[in-house]
């Protein structure tokens, strides 16, 4: 055979080579002898479909480009046909559009069915409100554990109902241990919720560098824990918070305070070595330093540590859990000055009937004290014009001074006498006060809705910890939460739905028979009725449990699982574009 030159080619026109030509090629690249004298006789063997040369020139024909290329068209056909059909037909999990088999069952079960696609209508027919969140309002249930909220569920609307918070879309759990504790108390889970940081047990507003009651350490700076608050007021919009214990109490404290001990609330609860440091209580810090003074709306109790000498009355007493200010001052005159100074408008109220009067849109800045210590429990508050106002009403008329702005707003809300009866182990009050929360925030929803609000606000509700509430035996479906559970099967003695782990005056004696107290023998519905519990210290101790977050309207599908407690504060300046994420 003639062997072709390894020369190239200069002409521009190349000859189609023939079959010999194409034999000869592949000849030339095997280098077996048995290989080569296979395809030579092979290009003997007439039109053998194994022949090689016949096999490139079907790949190389012009049919089986065309059938390439009708198959890609084919394929591509039918995947934009998907894509049109799926996109068009939406979810494949929307009930609206895909049809289940009905069943016939008996009554017992076709409840349960029927409820079961009315869930799942609700699950695939949900959207995510992605856009950012210009307001927030945070409401805080202290104390508000998983037992109590259902417990108050079942109290207000039955096992089958649900608290307005338990119909919002998106909702998480919280881990609410602090930095050096399992069970924490609000001060430092306050901290948690609003600075994004864990913190030492009773500290607040200052980070774990600062033990417990440390006035040299809690004064650098560098310890001190920045707020949401504090973020939102530097973006130029409006704060405010609202809660139903002293304004200078641990929850609203941790918004605006830097101090190493909660019991700082005036001077008289500070050492003579604090005070000679330089440290400053909580209620001076409140009116005195930016942050606090920068609050648009302060609503709560607390006279008697921002007013020296006050005194208390039956509906209006001193709180003698905790201390009082005998320094002479009067932080209500000072923040009323301040204001006038400064050429902002405002308004100092202190009852009902001035609240009711307010025109929140004619003021920039409110005050708002209505009690010497906390609020009264909503069942026992004077509702005359001289008396307290509601925690629905107090959040309503903040909403209203603080949405004259363009800016936005941040609002926290506090029920704060949950915890206050837990403590006591008042279960019923601790209820009564869950269900007030429902109120607000059910009263609050309507409200945004009324503005055209609710889809550029994030609404959250959740709680700082827990208590040692449990709900026990096995009661009747339909039985009072406040009533009896059954009978001891060792003792025989009845025992509540309802009990402590820990309890203030709790562990009950008969003296008679030694064994545990019988509560038949009172009435356990009763507002003063203390449930028993397993053990007695000086006061309901709290609960470590998580607790549950729940959020509705702007960037809700933030909180979707298990969550640090101190994750709320980072989504929060995330959804609002404050802080950190400013800009």
């Amino acid at each position: 055979m003639e062997k072709r030159s390894g020369t190239p080619i200069n002409s521009q026109k190349f000859r189609k080579l023939s079959d010999v030509d194409m034999t000869e090629v592949q000849l030339n690249n095997l280098e077996d002898p048995s290989a080569k004298e296979a395809v030579e006789i092979g290009s003997f063997q007439g039109n053998d479909q194994s022949n090689p040369v016949q096999q490139t020139k079907w790949f190389r024909s012009r049919l089986f480009l065309i059938s390439v290329v009708f198959s890609a068209l084919l394929i591509t056909a039918m995947c934009i046909g998907f894509v049109v059909h799926y996109g068009m037909s939406g979810d494949v999990g929307d009930m609206e559009t895909v049809s289940y088999w009905p069943v016939d069952l008996p009554k017992e079960q076709q409840e349960w069915y029927d409820q079961g696609i009315d869930e799942l209508q609700k699950a695939v027919s949900r959207q995510f409100n992605r856009r950012r969140a210009k307001n927030v309002i945070l409401f805080v249930g202290d104390g508000m554990g998983p037992n109590t909220v259902t417990a108050a569920r079942i109290l207000g609307v039955k096992e089958e109902g649900l608290l307005r918070w338990e119909q919002f879309p998106d909702m998480g759990l919280l881990k609410t241990y602090c930095a050096n504790k399992q069970v924490p108390d609000s001060f430092s889970t306050a901290t948690a919720l609003f600075g994004g940081v864990k913190v030492n047990y009773e500290t607040g507003g200052v980070d774990a560098n600062v033990p417990l009651g440390n006035c040299t350490a809690s004064l650098k700076e560098d310890h001190h824990v920045q707020t949401i608050l504090k973020w939102a007021q530097v973006d130029g919009m409006r704060t405010g918070f609202v809660t139903t214990t002293r304004v200078t109490h641990a929850t609203p404290a941790a918004l605006y305070a830097h101090v190493p001990d909660r019991r700082w609330e005036c001077e008289s609860g500070m050492p003579a070595e604090a005070q000679g440091q330089g440290c400053m209580d909580i209620a001076r810090q409140l009116i005195e330093q930016p942050t606090g003074q920068s609050i648009n709306v302060i609503m709560g109790g607390g006279r008697q540590m921002l007013v020296s000498d006050v005194t208390g009355s039956e509906d209006d007493p001193l709180d003698t859990w905790a201390g009082q200010s005998k320094d002479g001052r009067d932080l209500i005159r000072d923040w009323r000055l301040k204001k006038e100074d400064e050429g902002v408008s405002h308004a100092v109220v202190q009852n009902n009937r001035e609240l009711w009067n307010l025109n929140g849109q004619d003021v920039d800045y409110v005050l708002g004290i209505f009690a010497n210590g906390h609020l009264m429990y909503d069942h026992e508050r004077d509702r005359s014009d001289a008396g307290m106002p509601s925690l629905s009403n107090m959040t309503l008329k903040a909403l209203e001074v603080l949405g004259n702005s363009d800016e936005g707003f941040l609002l926290v809300v506090e029920a704060g006498l949950i915890d206050q009866a837990h403590h006591r182990g008042n279960a019923r009050k601790a209820l009564s006060e869950v269900l007030e929360l429902n109120a607000a925030v059910e009263s609050t929803i309507s409200f945004l809705k009324s503005t055209d609000r609710l889809d550029e606000t994030l609404v959250i509700v959740t709680a700082d910890h827990s208590h040692s509430l449990t709900i026990n035996g096995h009661p009747d479906r339909g039985s009072s939460i406040l009533g009896l559970a059954g009978n001891s099967k060792t003792e025989g003695t009845p025992y509540t739905t309802l009990t402590y782990g820990t309890s203030y005056q709790g562990f009950q004696v008969d003296p008679q028979t030694q064994n545990r107290r019988d509560p038949t023998a009172d009435d356990t519905t009763a507002w003063e009725y203390t449930q028993q519990a397993a053990i007695n210290t000086d006061e309901n101790l709290h609960g470590g449990s998580d607790v549950t977050i729940h959020a509705d309207g702007a960037m809700s599908y933030l909180f979707h699982g298990v969550h640090e407690q101190s994750y709320v504060a980072h989504a929060i300046s995330y959804a609002l574009r404050i802080g950190r994420f400013r800009g």
